[in-house]
C-alpha cells in the first residue's frame, strides 16, 4: 500500500486526551513510537522540520502554546518554553523557515503572528480580530497571511511584511457564500490557487490568487457523500443529531493533481481532480474514515494520507492514487479525541 519506502514520522494530537503520539510510517504502515502528555486540549501544533521543534496549543490548565523539542529516534517530545495566552487556538502554522507562527482563536475570535527565537515567542508583531476564526495560513514563500473567519464568512488577507507585521491588503477580505462556514484553508505549492473547505456547506471552494496576494472566489465542488442524505448546517446546530453537512480538513495530494477533504457526520474522505492550472474538477471517489475525521495530513510524497477519527480515537491510512482512488488501510488507536495531524522526515 503506498509508495513511501523511507520511513516517515507521524504527530497525532490527540485532544481530548491532551497528549501528542508519534508515530512511524513505513511501507504504508504505522507503528507507535511513543506518546507523550502536554496539556489538555492540545489540538493544533505545527512543526519545524529543521530546528526538531513543535509548537503546540494547549487550552489547560490555561491557555498557552508550548515549544517542545523532538527526538526523531524514539519520537520523545520536552517543553523547553510556553507562552500564555487569553484564549484557546484552533490552528496553528509556521512560515519564513520557522521564524514566525501563526494563529488563529475560533472562540476569542482573533489571529495572531508571534516572531521565534531559538524557540521562544516574542511578542506578537501583528493581531486581528474577526468573528470565529478557524484557520491562519500562508503562501509558501510567506508573504500573505490568510485568516479563515468562520462566523463572518470571509477571508481576512494581509501581506507579511518583513518584520512580521501584518498589513491588510486592498481588498481586505475575500468573501465566502454566506452561511457557508468557512473553515480550513491551503495555498498551492505554485501559490496562484487557495482552496477552502466549508463547513456547514461540504463545499470545496477556489481562489485564485493574484501577484498582489488577493483572493479571488472562481468554481466550486460540494465534497460531502450524495449518498449519505445530508442536509445544509448552520451555526450553533448539532450535526451529527440532526444528520447535517460537517465538514473538516482538507489538503493538496498527489503533486498537486488532487484535492482531499473530509467530512465528519457521514465520516468520509473525498478526492477532487485538479487541472494543470489549478482548477478545481469532479468528486472522483468517496471512502469511509475513522468516525468523524477531524482533521489529517497528507505524506511528503503525496500518495498517503492519515486521517484522525476524533470519535474513534485513532487514525486510518489512506492510499491516495494518482487517478483519484481511495484505498483505505490500517486502522490505529493513538488517544482519546485526536483531531489533528502533522509529518515529520526522519
Amino acid at each position: 500500500m503506498g509508495t513511501m519506502t523511507n520511513a516517515s514520522l507521524v504527530l497525532v494530537g490527540n485532544s481530548q486526551g491532551g497528549t501528542i503520539s508519534v508515530l512511524r510510517l513505513a511501507e504504508g504502515e504505522l507503528t507507535p513510537v511513543q506518546t507523550t502528555f502536554v496539556g489538555q486540549g492540545c489540538g493544533t501544533f505545527a512543526v519545524d522540520q529543521e530546528r526538531r521543534l513543535v509548537y503546540a496549543a494547549t487550552s489547560a490548565p490555561r491557555p498557552a502554546i508550548l515549544t517542545l523539542t523532538l527526538e526523531p529516534a524514539t519520537g520523545a517530545l520536552n517543553e523547553i518554553a510556553r507562552t500564555d495566552l487569553p484564549d484557546k487556538l484552533a490552528y496553528l502554522s509556521l512560515t519564513r523557515g520557522g521564524t514566525a507562527l501563526l494563529g488563529a482563536s475560533y472562540h476569542g475570535g482573533w489571529g495572531a503572528v508571534w516572531p521565534i527565537s531559538e524557540g521562544t515567542l516574542g511578542a506578537a508583531t501583528g493581531r486581528v480580530e474577526f468573528p470565529n476564526v478557524h484557520c491562519v495560513v500562508t503562501d509558501p514563500a510567506g508573504l500573505n497571511a490568510y485568516f479563515v473567519s468562520l462566523g463572518a464568512d470571509l477571508i481576512a488577507q494581509y501581506a507579511l511584511d518583513a518584520d512580521a507585521g501584518l498589513r491588510a491588503l486592498t481588498p481586505s477580505t475575500a468573501a465566502a457564500p454566506q452561511g457557508s462556514g468557512p473553515r480550513h484553508l491551503v495555498v498551492s505549492d505554485d501559490a496562484t490557487s487557495a482552496y477552502l473547505v466549508t463547513e456547514f456547506s461540504g463545499e470545496v471552494m477556489r481562489y485564485a490568487r493574484a501577484e498582489d496576494g488577493t483572493l479571488s472566489a472562481r468554481e466550486s465542488v460540494v465534497i460531502a457523500d450524495p449518498a449519505a442524505g445530508l442536509a445544509h448546517s448552520r451555526f450553533g446546530a448539532d450535526p451529527a443529531a440532526e444528520h447535517l453537512i460537517w465538514g473538516a480538513d482538507l489538503h493538496v495530494a498527489r503533486g498537486g493533481s488532487l484535492l482531499v477533504a473530509t467530512e465528519r457526520t457521514a465520516s468520509t474522505v473525498a478526492s477532487v481532480e485538479l487541472g494543470a492550472d489549478g482548477v478545481l474538477g469532479q468528486v472522483l471517489a468517496y471512502a469511509p474514515t475513522p468516525k468523524q475525521p477531524r482533521g489529517f495530513a497528507v505524506s511528503p510524497d503525496g500518495d498517503l494520507a492519515v486521517i484522525a477519527g476524533e470519535a474513534a480515537d485513532g487514525v486510518a491510512v489512506v492510499a491516495v492514487g494518482a487517478d483519484g482512488s481511495l484505498q483505505v488501510g490500517q486502522e490505529l488507536a493513538t488517544g482519546e479525541g485526536p483531531n489533528w495531524v502533522r509529518f515529520f522526515r526522519a
